[in-house]
């Protein structure tokens, strides 16, 4: 049985997320399931490296399938890319070892989220963007970052109340940059925040929380030094709201 590694793309925009679902078809791992089942004859189970929500993106997401067949890599490929949906893609795909996992031998990801700060409509950002129409405090929220930063338990940012892991996990940085969007190019001007998360691994609904209460604080809803409030009081309810999905991008799953 040979085991093969891919690096994916895909505009989350229609799907119910990364995660197979009995009730639908229509999730990334159910589609790329679908298809490589289809290619080899055979049941094929695939292993993502993060289980993005319905309407995220990856422009990075790393994803693993064993299969027992005689195709090339490139044969596997091109098939894939030929009859795979448009907004989905296989960057690229190699055999590895037999004991490589995506997510168990994953030592880090990065996600951006993006957020348009305009009161003028962005057509070719809308589906990729949070758009929050009030000037934004860059400065308050870089302030505000940094007692994220580090290793913490990050209870009060998931949503996820039931599960019994660890919610302790360590953010590596967050980088909080100015762009000028696509939609603006021709007028130049920096309408665009980017909010680059790097880490070890990341509670369900983690970013888009930390993201959602962030934003309180570039609106002056709350002050920078609330967030160690927060973050020892491990209650949900005290952080801020849920980011939209679209503005969620994971960028890279690390490995050594």
């Amino acid at each position: 049985m040979r085991n093969f590694r891919m690096l994916l793309q895909y505009e989350g925009t229609r799907y119910q997320g990364w995660q197979r679902q009995e009730s639908t078809d229509n999730t990334i791992q159910g589609k790329l399931e679908m298809l490589l089942s289809k290619m080899t004859g055979q049941k094929i189970e695939i292993q993502g490296a993060g289980r993005t929500d319905a309407g995220v993106h990856a422009l990075g997401q790393v994803a693993n399938f064993h299969a027992d067949t005689q195709m090339t890599e490139k044969e596997i490929l091109e098939y894939m890319n030929r009859y795979l949906p448009e907004d989905i893609a296989v960057i690229s795909l190699k055999e590895v070892s037999e004991r490589f996992h995506s997510r168990l031998n994953a030592t880090g990801k990065t996600y951006c989220y993006r957020v348009i700060h305009s009161e003028l409509p962005h057509v070719f950002d809308r589906r990729h963007a949070h758009v929050v129409e009030q000037k934004l405090d860059v400065r308050a929220m870089e302030e505000a970052a940094q007692y994220l930063v580090g290793t913490h338990d990050f209870k009060a940012f998931t949503s996820n109340k039931r599960g019994k892991k660890s919610t302790v996990r360590t953010l590596e940085s967050i980088q909080i940059e100015e762009h000028v969007s696509a939609s603006m190019q021709m007028q130049g001007l920096q309408d665009e925040i980017c909010f680059l998360y790097r880490g070890d691994g990341f509670l369900y609904h983690m970013v888009r929380i930390i993201t959602g209460t962030l934003l309180e604080v570039g609106a002056h809803k709350r002050k920078p030094e609330e967030i160690a409030e927060i973050l020892a009081s491990g209650l949900r309810e005290r952080a801020g709201e849920l980011a939209p999905a679209k503005g969620l991008t994971l960028l890279e799953v690390r490995y050594q």
